[in-house]
């Protein structure tokens, strides 16, 4: 038993070394030499008996992915294009990263003794020279757009911002005056609109009503780039003026509906004797008076109070360019608020009430509430649809 399990084993490693093989093997073949180190270096690390085949799938993985990263730099570098150091910056992070993976592992040597041979590049160097200068290239790219919204260019003022992110996070995170210039770029490439409310209805609005939509929250409002502004303020250079157009308030009359209805219910109303054909009281076996109970058909009137009252505001979200004063989008926004109440009484005999009814009895009609608060409340209910509105009605310049 113990020579099938030793034989038993042997095949499970003979199995995984030429699946290990294989696998690397089909990696390479593909051209996918980071594949290959990955999966080599994933079945090496931490393996006192490594795979003379892993090895060596190792080694030339290395060599042909580290020949093919530096041929593809130098011909970058050999066409002499600012705009190509973005690209020889990234090919030699990836052939650092390659080195920083494998060189925990060295000195390698397979169980069968092969030692595999690495040659390393000496990539610190080559990779602060070409982030130096892919550095300097996205530096230049950002100035040359901060040229453009100094003139009034919001789009290249924001192209600008996130190009000097780039360069931060990529690159330097201390570079020239790169803070200054992001701090001018973000101020520049804000847009700003004043936003204000126009009563078209011929209507009075209620007090506090301007008061209510105006207390939409700037922070729900304002975005990286958008700022919303609810007074006219100085030294600001506005891009959009919102309006929003109140051109439809509707208020319905005070609606009372009244519905009576009975309920009806067999009940228990007590018990009689029973009397046998003399007149006399039954008696059953024992000598007990004989009973029984009695059921009357009980009524209750139900008198049911509805009431009713609705208002609504109705309008338009216009925005337009605050330069050339056109429309540039309207869009229509309403809200309606509605007041109702239930009441109900009976008449009668409580035993005959449906569950449903009982359920209602007990409330008294109360007053209506005021046009002028029903106004304010719409004010309230609108603000959520006409935050929605501004933020995707105002595009950026």
């Amino acid at each position: 038993m113990l020579r099938f399990n030793l034989f038993f084993a042997a095949i499970i490693v003979a199995l995984f070394t030429t699946t290990s093989c294989r696998t690397a093997q089909k990696y390479v073949e593909n051209g996918d030499y980071d594949g290959a180190i990955d999966f080599c270096v994933d079945k090496l690390s931490g393996r006192k008996k490594k795979s003379d085949d892993l090895v060596k799938g190792l080694e030339i993985a290395f060599q042909k992915a580290t020949e093919r990263d530096m041929r593809a730099a130098d011909a970058l570098v050999a066409e002499n294009q600012p705009a190509n150091w973005e690209r020889i910056h990234k090919i030699h992070l990836r052939i650092l990263d390659r080195q920083n993976l494998v060189y925990p592992l060295i000195p390698l040597k397979s169980e069968k003794g092969y030692d595999a041979k690495f040659l390393f590049v000496n990539i610190e160097k080559l990779e602060l020279e070409s982030r130096t200068n892919a550095a300097e290239y996205v530096y230049n790219k950002a100035n040359a757009k901060m040229e453009l919204a100094r003139n009034g260019n919001k789009a290249a003022a924001r192209e600008a911002y996130y190009l000097l992110e780039e360069l931060e996070q990529d690159y330097f995170r201390n570079y020239k005056n790169k803070d200054a210039l992001k701090r001018e770029a973000e101020r520049s490439g804000i847009v700003h609109i004043l936003f204000e409310i126009r009563n078209e209805t011929g209507r009075i609005l209620p007090i506090g009503f301007d008061d209510r939509v105006l207390a939409i929250s700037k922070k729900d409002l304002d975005t990286k780039w958008r700022r919303y502004h609810f007074e006219n303020e100085t030294g600001v250079q506005y891009d959009y003026k919102a309006i929003f157009r109140l051109d439809n308030i509707d208020i319905s009359p005070e609606r009372i509906h009244e519905r009576s209805y009975t309920d009806e219910k067999r009940v228990k109303d007590g018990w009689e004797y029973a009397y046998d054909n003399k007149g006399n009281v039954k008696k059953d076996s024992l000598g007990n008076d004989i009973k029984y109970d009695r059921f009357i058909i009980a009524r209750a009137q139900v008198i049911e109070v509805h009431q009713s009252k609705a208002a609504r505001l109705a309008g338009f979200v216009d925005i337009y360019d605050a330069d050339s004063k056109d429309r540039l989008d309207s869009r229509p926004l309403a809200t309606e608020i509605l007041f109702e109440h239930y009441a109900s009484t009976f008449n009668g005999d409580a035993r005959a009430l449906s569950d449903d009814s009982r359920c209602r009895i007990g409330n008294r009609p109360v007053p209506f509430p005021l046009d002028s608060d029903m106004l304010v409340q719409a004010a309230d209910r609108l603000k959520p649809s006409l935050s929605y509105e501004l933020g995707h009605a105002v595009a950026l310049k």
